[in-house]
Protein backbone atom coordinates (compact mmCIF):
# COMPACT_ATOMS: atom_id res chain seq x y z
CA UNK A 1 0.00 0.00 0.00
CA UNK A 2 1.27 3.38 -1.05
CA UNK A 3 0.57 6.59 0.99
CA UNK A 4 1.52 9.54 -1.07
CA UNK A 5 2.30 12.53 1.47
CA UNK A 6 3.44 16.30 0.45
CA UNK A 7 5.46 17.69 2.82
CA UNK A 8 5.58 21.42 3.80
CA UNK A 9 8.19 23.74 5.36
CA UNK A 10 10.23 20.89 5.07
CA UNK A 11 13.86 21.94 6.03
CA UNK A 12 16.25 19.67 4.97
CA UNK A 13 13.96 16.55 5.67
CA UNK A 14 14.21 15.17 8.96
CA UNK A 15 11.13 14.92 9.55
CA UNK A 16 10.59 13.11 6.30
CA UNK A 17 13.05 10.43 7.30
CA UNK A 18 10.90 9.78 9.71
CA UNK A 19 7.87 9.46 7.53
CA UNK A 20 9.89 7.74 5.15
CA UNK A 21 11.03 4.88 7.72
CA UNK A 22 7.36 4.34 8.92
CA UNK A 23 6.66 3.27 5.18
CA UNK A 24 5.49 6.61 4.03
CA UNK A 25 6.05 7.74 0.46
CA UNK A 26 6.80 11.56 0.28
CA UNK A 27 4.84 12.63 -2.87
CA UNK A 28 6.28 16.18 -2.93
CA UNK A 29 8.12 18.66 -0.45
CA UNK A 30 8.23 22.64 -0.22
CA UNK A 31 11.01 24.93 1.50
CA UNK A 32 12.38 27.96 0.56
CA UNK A 33 15.44 27.94 2.18
CA UNK A 34 18.39 27.17 -0.34
CA UNK A 35 20.66 25.50 1.45
CA UNK A 36 18.35 22.98 3.42
CA UNK A 37 16.84 22.23 -0.36
CA UNK A 38 20.58 21.60 -1.21
CA UNK A 39 21.05 19.08 1.72
CA UNK A 40 17.43 17.59 0.95
CA UNK A 41 18.13 16.60 -2.39
CA UNK A 42 21.73 15.40 -1.76
CA UNK A 43 20.06 13.13 0.61
CA UNK A 44 16.54 12.07 -0.30
CA UNK A 45 15.18 13.48 -3.46
CA UNK A 46 15.06 15.74 -6.12
CA UNK A 47 10.83 15.99 -5.12
CA UNK A 48 11.63 18.78 -2.98
CA UNK A 49 10.52 22.47 -4.50
CA UNK A 50 12.10 25.60 -3.72
CA UNK A 51 9.45 28.45 -2.93
CA UNK A 52 7.53 30.44 -1.10
CA UNK A 53 4.50 29.00 0.02
CA UNK A 54 2.84 31.85 0.88
CA UNK A 55 2.75 32.46 -3.01
CA UNK A 56 2.33 28.61 -4.03
CA UNK A 57 -1.12 27.64 -5.46
CA UNK A 58 -2.25 24.52 -3.84
CA UNK A 59 -4.15 22.75 -7.10
CA UNK A 60 -1.15 23.07 -9.28
CA UNK A 61 0.51 20.63 -6.57
CA UNK A 62 0.27 16.81 -7.40
CA UNK A 63 -2.38 15.37 -5.22
CA UNK A 64 -1.77 13.35 -1.77
CA UNK A 65 -3.27 11.42 0.95
CA UNK A 66 -1.70 13.41 3.64
CA UNK A 67 -0.19 16.86 4.40
CA UNK A 68 2.51 17.51 6.87
CA UNK A 69 3.08 21.07 8.26
CA UNK A 70 6.26 22.26 10.26
CA UNK A 71 6.31 25.49 9.72
CA UNK A 72 9.17 27.96 11.43
CA UNK A 73 8.06 27.71 15.28
CA UNK A 74 10.02 30.78 16.27
CA UNK A 75 7.76 33.32 17.25
CA UNK A 76 5.66 31.01 18.78
CA UNK A 77 8.74 30.11 21.17
CA UNK A 78 8.62 30.91 25.20
CA UNK A 79 11.78 32.46 24.72
CA UNK A 80 10.49 34.58 21.97
CA UNK A 81 8.99 36.89 24.73
CA UNK A 82 12.79 37.21 25.77
CA UNK A 83 13.78 38.99 22.68
CA UNK A 84 9.88 40.63 21.98
CA UNK A 85 9.21 38.22 18.85
CA UNK A 86 6.57 35.95 20.22
CA UNK A 87 4.02 37.32 18.03
CA UNK A 88 2.88 34.33 16.25
CA UNK A 89 3.24 35.02 12.44
CA UNK A 90 0.44 33.83 9.14
CA UNK A 91 2.33 30.67 8.05
CA UNK A 92 -0.14 28.90 9.62
CA UNK A 93 -3.20 30.73 7.26
CA UNK A 94 -1.19 28.99 4.43
CA UNK A 95 -1.25 25.77 6.25
CA UNK A 96 -4.95 26.09 6.44
CA UNK A 97 -5.58 27.04 3.05
CA UNK A 98 -3.94 24.44 1.37
CA UNK A 99 -6.14 22.13 3.78
CA UNK A 100 -9.25 24.00 3.10
CA UNK A 101 -8.43 23.04 -0.81
CA UNK A 102 -6.96 19.97 -1.06
CA UNK A 103 -9.05 18.32 2.07
CA UNK A 104 -6.58 15.43 2.68
CA UNK A 105 -7.38 11.97 4.23
CA UNK A 106 -5.09 13.15 7.17
CA UNK A 107 -2.89 16.01 8.29
CA UNK A 108 -0.03 16.45 10.75
CA UNK A 109 1.24 19.59 12.48
CA UNK A 110 4.55 19.81 14.36
CA UNK A 111 5.29 22.91 16.49
CA UNK A 112 6.23 24.17 19.99
CA UNK A 113 4.12 24.41 23.15
CA UNK A 114 4.14 27.43 22.66
CA UNK A 115 1.64 27.53 20.03
CA UNK A 116 -1.11 26.80 21.94
CA UNK A 117 -0.86 30.48 23.81
CA UNK A 118 -2.22 31.46 20.17
CA UNK A 119 -5.88 30.48 19.89
CA UNK A 120 -6.42 31.67 16.81
CA UNK A 121 -3.69 29.39 15.11
CA UNK A 122 -5.67 26.44 17.42
CA UNK A 123 -8.77 26.87 16.41
CA UNK A 124 -7.21 26.82 12.89
CA UNK A 125 -5.65 23.96 12.95
CA UNK A 126 -7.67 21.62 15.65
CA UNK A 127 -11.36 22.56 14.61
CA UNK A 128 -11.17 22.13 10.81
CA UNK A 129 -14.85 20.39 9.91
CA UNK A 130 -15.13 16.67 8.70
CA UNK A 131 -11.61 16.09 10.79
CA UNK A 132 -11.08 14.28 13.76
CA UNK A 133 -8.42 15.73 15.62
CA UNK A 134 -5.86 14.21 18.70
CA UNK A 135 -3.53 17.18 19.87
CA UNK A 136 -0.50 15.68 21.87
CA UNK A 137 1.86 17.95 23.85
CA UNK A 138 4.26 17.76 24.94
CA UNK A 139 6.13 14.87 22.74
CA UNK A 140 9.50 15.14 24.53
CA UNK A 141 12.79 13.88 22.17
CA UNK A 142 14.31 12.29 25.54
CA UNK A 143 11.55 9.53 24.74
CA UNK A 144 14.42 8.60 21.86
CA UNK A 145 16.91 10.62 22.11
CA UNK A 146 19.44 12.60 24.30
CA UNK A 147 17.99 15.83 23.61
CA UNK A 148 15.52 17.83 25.83
CA UNK A 149 12.62 19.03 23.47
CA UNK A 150 9.18 19.22 23.60
CA UNK A 151 6.88 19.93 20.69
CA UNK A 152 3.30 19.97 19.79
CA UNK A 153 1.61 16.98 17.46
CA UNK A 154 -1.15 17.74 16.01
CA UNK A 155 -3.43 14.60 14.06
CA UNK A 156 -6.34 15.16 11.74
CA UNK A 157 -8.35 12.56 10.25
CA UNK A 158 -11.12 12.17 8.18
CA UNK A 159 -12.59 9.16 9.77
CA UNK A 160 -12.46 8.27 13.76
CA UNK A 161 -9.29 6.63 14.38
CA UNK A 162 -7.02 6.32 17.84
CA UNK A 163 -3.91 7.71 17.40
CA UNK A 164 -1.60 6.16 20.11
CA UNK A 165 1.05 7.49 22.16
CA UNK A 166 4.65 7.06 21.32
CA UNK A 167 5.16 3.53 22.95
CA UNK A 168 8.19 3.30 25.80
CA UNK A 169 11.84 2.42 24.28
CA UNK A 170 15.40 2.69 25.59
CA UNK A 171 16.36 6.36 24.50
CA UNK A 172 19.61 6.32 22.63
CA UNK A 173 22.42 8.21 25.35
CA UNK A 174 24.31 10.55 25.24
CA UNK A 175 27.75 8.57 25.62
CA UNK A 176 26.24 6.56 22.24
CA UNK A 177 25.84 9.73 20.72
CA UNK A 178 29.67 11.37 21.08
CA UNK A 179 32.18 11.14 18.28
CA UNK A 180 35.39 9.38 19.07
CA UNK A 181 37.29 12.09 16.79
CA UNK A 182 35.00 15.64 16.46
CA UNK A 183 35.70 17.96 14.45
CA UNK A 184 35.27 21.06 16.26
CA UNK A 185 36.41 24.39 16.42
CA UNK A 186 36.20 26.38 20.18
CA UNK A 187 35.37 29.84 20.31
CA UNK A 188 37.02 32.13 22.54
CA UNK A 189 33.48 32.96 24.31
CA UNK A 190 33.91 29.33 25.78
CA UNK A 191 36.07 30.30 28.44
CA UNK A 192 35.14 33.67 28.93
CA UNK A 193 31.40 32.20 29.55
CA UNK A 194 33.43 29.48 32.21
CA UNK A 195 35.08 32.16 33.52
CA UNK A 196 31.81 33.69 34.88
CA UNK A 197 32.17 36.70 32.16
CA UNK A 198 28.73 36.45 30.62
CA UNK A 199 25.28 36.35 32.38
CA UNK A 200 24.93 32.93 32.36
CA UNK A 201 27.11 29.81 32.55
CA UNK A 202 27.18 27.35 29.53
CA UNK A 203 24.64 23.84 30.04
CA UNK A 204 27.36 21.24 30.25
CA UNK A 205 26.28 17.73 29.77
CA UNK A 206 28.36 14.87 30.35
CA UNK A 207 27.99 11.38 28.98
CA UNK A 208 29.71 9.37 31.52
CA UNK A 209 26.75 10.63 34.32
CA UNK A 210 24.18 10.03 32.01
CA UNK A 211 23.45 13.65 31.46
CA UNK A 212 21.34 14.73 28.14
CA UNK A 213 21.88 17.82 26.09
CA UNK A 214 19.69 21.01 26.00
CA UNK A 215 17.43 21.92 22.91
CA UNK A 216 19.57 21.98 19.68
CA UNK A 217 19.19 25.59 18.50
CA UNK A 218 19.41 26.57 15.19
CA UNK A 219 21.49 29.39 16.12
CA UNK A 220 24.28 27.44 17.87
CA UNK A 221 27.16 28.30 15.31
CA UNK A 222 26.96 31.64 16.97
CA UNK A 223 26.61 30.40 20.59
CA UNK A 224 28.48 27.76 20.82
CA UNK A 225 30.05 28.48 24.13
CA UNK A 226 25.83 27.98 25.57
CA UNK A 227 26.04 24.50 25.26
CA UNK A 228 29.08 22.17 26.02
CA UNK A 229 29.63 18.33 26.76
CA UNK A 230 32.26 16.96 28.86
CA UNK A 231 35.54 15.68 26.94
CA UNK A 232 38.75 15.89 29.07
CA UNK A 233 40.45 15.76 26.14
CA UNK A 234 40.17 19.66 25.62
CA UNK A 235 40.85 22.60 27.33
CA UNK A 236 38.95 23.52 30.90
CA UNK A 237 37.10 19.93 29.49
CA UNK A 238 34.55 20.83 27.32
CA UNK A 239 33.88 21.48 23.70
CA UNK A 240 30.96 22.21 21.70
CA UNK A 241 28.72 19.25 20.10
CA UNK A 242 30.11 18.60 16.56
CA UNK A 243 27.65 19.04 13.47
CA UNK A 244 27.82 15.17 12.98
CA UNK A 245 26.94 14.87 17.00
CA UNK A 246 24.21 17.73 17.01
CA UNK A 247 22.75 15.99 14.15
CA UNK A 248 22.60 12.70 15.75
CA UNK A 249 20.69 14.81 19.26
CA UNK A 250 18.21 15.15 16.39
CA UNK A 251 18.47 11.25 15.55
CA UNK A 252 19.48 12.09 12.07
CA UNK A 253 21.54 8.76 10.87
CA UNK A 254 25.27 8.92 9.84
CA UNK A 255 24.46 8.37 6.11
CA UNK A 256 22.89 12.35 6.03
CA UNK A 257 25.29 14.27 5.03
CA UNK A 258 25.19 18.25 4.84
CA UNK A 259 27.01 19.80 1.63
CA UNK A 260 26.76 23.17 2.98
CA UNK A 261 28.76 25.16 5.83
CA UNK A 262 28.59 24.03 9.57
CA UNK A 263 27.23 26.84 10.27
CA UNK A 264 24.00 26.10 7.54
CA UNK A 265 24.07 22.57 8.55
CA UNK A 266 23.88 23.42 12.80
CA UNK A 267 21.03 25.83 11.57
CA UNK A 268 19.08 22.99 9.57
CA UNK A 269 19.23 20.67 12.43
CA UNK A 270 18.23 22.58 15.09
CA UNK A 271 15.09 23.92 13.14
CA UNK A 272 14.26 19.91 12.28
CA UNK A 273 11.82 17.71 13.60
CA UNK A 274 13.27 14.98 15.68
CA UNK A 275 13.53 11.87 12.97
CA UNK A 276 11.99 9.56 15.77
CA UNK A 277 8.98 12.10 16.06
CA UNK A 278 8.37 11.52 12.46
CA UNK A 279 8.91 8.38 12.75
CA UNK A 280 6.13 7.88 15.14
CA UNK A 281 3.64 10.20 13.58
CA UNK A 282 4.07 8.58 9.79
CA UNK A 283 3.59 5.25 11.93
CA UNK A 284 0.20 6.16 13.18
CA UNK A 285 -0.66 7.74 9.62
CA UNK A 286 0.39 4.56 8.24
CA UNK A 287 -2.11 2.47 10.80
CA UNK A 288 -4.69 4.79 9.98
CA UNK A 289 -4.77 4.10 6.06
CA UNK A 290 -4.47 0.54 6.88
CA UNK A 291 -7.35 0.55 9.18
CA UNK A 292 -9.16 2.79 5.92
CA UNK A 293 -8.18 0.27 3.48
CA UNK A 294 -9.67 -2.34 5.37
CA UNK A 295 -13.29 -0.08 6.33
CA UNK A 296 -13.70 0.61 2.55
CA UNK A 297 -13.34 -3.34 1.63
CA UNK A 298 -15.76 -4.37 3.96
CA UNK A 299 -18.31 -1.65 2.81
Amino acid sequence: MQINVNSYFCGAGLMDIGLINAGLTINQSFEIDTDAVKTYRENIGHHVKQCDLTEELVLNQEECDAMVFTYPCTKYSTIGDIHGVRTGDDLFLHALRHLAIRKPDAYVVENVPGMRAFPLVMEAMTKLPDYYVHVFCPVQSQHWLPQRRDRLIIFGTRRPFEVRPPKNCRPVTLAEIVEHDPEVTLPSAIKARMSGKYRDLPIISDPSKGDIAPTCVAHYAKDKSTRLVADKRFPMGVRPYSVREYARLQGVPDWFTFPVSATSAYRQIGNGVSVPKGEWAGGELFRYFQQSKKLDKVA
